[in-house]
């Protein structure tokens, strides 16, 4: 949908200004509770009722989403089809190639534990001040929304460092954009459990929810080009995994009361630090990882173009790959683009079909 130059900035917008609904709702929701009860509704109903609000919210977006909405830059996907300008592709080879691209199932991972920490965070920070300083419930709450909120800078702030990295030094700075980021959330999800005093506690958890929120957005700075053939499904997947990732997280570590609070935080953070340990296998031939250097002689278009075969390749099925394969150069970063650029002979571009 993006050019590959603005990906990482546009989807951390998107997707953290969304998740900072998050903040908002445990910001909002009290109120609207308090002006139903304000009216005459009993806190047993008042709650209940609170509840419409959010639930009728849904639905009218969804229904803007529906009705106002558009598939691609081109037009909606069914008309193109349709006038022949873009072919329809099999759904089990499209799911075929996002379950077995092992980036797929390390990018889940990531995201598991970092928009599902996020997740788990959320339902759990305000009674966590509750409890553990004695705060009232109000106090706690406005506490626990400043960790969401945080998605409004946060989460675009990842991605844009992913895109500014990715200028310079290529797919190697995305990646460790990624890797530092999640890293070191973890470590701050640790002092946040640790911490024993109230101003230490909320720095630690402000400083933790800025860098996990700017993990969301710095994973959907990669995500997108691991494959074109499969990225409605890699993306959906990976979106997933942060859902998941709350619900397991909620299982693993806030469902026994063996230990407190503050220690489930800390054995989360050493988890967030642990499961970021995989991106160093992540590994595109034509970009490299973050410890090694490209393969010789690999290419966006052949790694895109692998997707297909021939025969799809004789109908045009590869060329919308090739087009972002052409837009990715930037990946390349900036040093290797010059030196690409003046090893080219004059009147002698490489033509892509």
């Amino acid at each position: 949908m993006f050019n590959s130059k603005i990906i990482g900035t546009v989807n951390g917008l998107a997707a953290g200004w969304g998740n900072m609904g998050g903040g908002a709702t445990q910001l909002i929701m009290p109120l609207v509770f308090h002006a139903i009860k304000k009216c005459g509704a009993t806190a047993f109903v008042a709650w209940r009722i609170a509840y419409f609000v959010p639930g009728i919210m849904h639905i009218v977006m969804g229904l803007l989403v529906l009705t106002m909405g558009q598939d691609l830059p081109d037009g909606n996907l069914a008309s193109l089809q349709k006038k022949g300008d873009m072919k329809k592709d099999k759904f089990s080879k499209v799911l075929w190639g996002a379950v077995t691209n092992y980036r797929t199932w390390i990018f889940v991972l990531l995201y598991g534990y970092s928009m599902g920490v996020e997740l788990t965070t959320d339902n759990v920070i305000a009674e966590y001040y509750f409890d553990h300083f004695h705060l009232d419930l109000s106090t706690a709450g406005t506490i626990a929304a400043c960790f969401g909120m945080a998605n409004l800078v946060a989460g675009p702030a990842g991605g844009y460092l992913s895109d500014l990295g990715a200028r310079y030094f290529g797919m190697c700075a995305r990646l460790w954009n990624l890797w530092i980021l999640q890293t070191v959330g973890g470590a701050f999800c640790v002092w946040l459990g640790r911490a024993s005093a109230l101003p230490a506690s909320v720095t630690a958890m402000v400083l933790f929810s800025i860098c996990a929120q700017a993990a969301c957005g710095a994973t959907f700075g990669v995500a997108p080009f691991i494959s074109q053939r499969s990225l409605g499904i890699i993306s959906g997947l990976t979106g997933a995994s942060g859902n998941f990732g709350a619900g397991l997280t909620q299982l693993l570590f806030f469902t026994s009361s063996q230990y407190s609070t503050g220690a489930r935080l800390q054995y989360m953070g050493i988890m967030i630090m642990c499961c970021t340990l995989p991106i160093a296998f992540v590994h595109f031939p034509q970009w490299g990882s973050m410890f090694f250097p490209a393969s010789a002689d690999a290419t966006a278009e052949e790694y895109y173009g692998s997707e297909w075969t021939d025969e799809e390749k004789k109908n045009g099925f590869h060329i919308p790959g090739q087009k972002f394969a052409q837009n990715s150069i930037s990946e390349c970063g900036r040093r290797n683009i010059i030196l690409a650029t003046s090893a080219t002979p004059p009147n002698n571009t490489p033509q892509h079909a």
